[in-house]
């Protein structure tokens, strides 16, 4: 089952950073707020509460601190995780931030992945550890090279389009075509869906890697991350 769709608000003074990360976060299945300071971020709140805050730690007026301090003041935005995420590196700024209540204090660059995992952990209950990323690759899966589609692929599994079902719990070999590399796993299956019958709608199967090389996992990571800022990434959030 797919969980809600939560909303994240972000408040960076850089046009830039909100544009990066909103776009990040979109991708990732966010719904995104945005704000160029604590002030206009505060205005926001009075009319909607937020899954979660991603702010910046450094402002003209209102300092990152400050605003921390006044989110867990008012009873409507006290129990709304903060994610700080800023180029700062001192050691008090972040003991600061902590000790006001702040679920994560980031430092830039942050891998979008460990951006996900502070997110999904500030607000989850069963927080994820993989990014999914919806794609579309050349996929063989059985013994027999049954052909087959990879709609949706993690450093954890994928979910393959196939008519050729495999009963849950099954482990079968699978393999990966993405660039000019081929991505060899055993996976055993999680779910299966008949076409019409599931979230995406057509026929195929969740699949958890069981067996993947350090290397190959790297590789799938790596790639996902690409495919998901290439197009986005800004000089000051690298």
């Amino acid at each position: 089952m797919e969980s809600p769709t939560r909303s994240i608000m972000l408040v960076d003074k850089s046009t830039t950073l909100r544009y990066y990360h909103g776009m990040l976060l979109t991708r990732l299945r966010y719904a995104i707020l945005t704000a160029a300071s604590p002030e206009e971020a505060m205005m926001i709140l009075e009319h909607t509460i937020p899954s979660c805050v991603l702010s910046g730690y450094l402002f003209p007026m209102m300092s990152g601190s400050d605003f921390i301090k006044k989110l867990k003041s008012l009873e409507r935005t006290r129990n709304v995780p903060v994610i700080v995420l800023t180029g700062e590196k001192d050691a008090a700024a972040r003991k600061t931030c902590m000790d006001l209540g702040c679920a994560s204090f980031l430092t830039k660059p942050v891998e979008p992945v460990r951006l996900y995992r502070e997110i999904q952990a500030a607000t989850e209950s069963m927080p994820r550890s993989n990014i999914r990323l919806d794609t579309s690759l050349k996929a063989v899966v059985g013994d027999v090279d049954r052909a087959a589609q990879a709609t949706m692929i993690s450093e954890g599994g994928l979910y393959l389009n196939t008519t050729v079902l495999r009963p849950k719990d099954a482990i079968t070999p699978v393999r990966i075509f993405i660039k000019d590399r081929e991505i060899k796993a055993t996976a055993v299956v999680l779910y299966s869906h008949t076409r019409g019958s599931g979230v995406r709608r057509e026929a195929g199967m969740g699949l958890k890697f069981l067996e993947i090389s350090d290397e190959d996992r790297k590789f799938l990571r790596n790639f996902i991350e690409e495919q998901l800022t290439s197009d986005i990434m800004p000089d000051d959030a690298r």
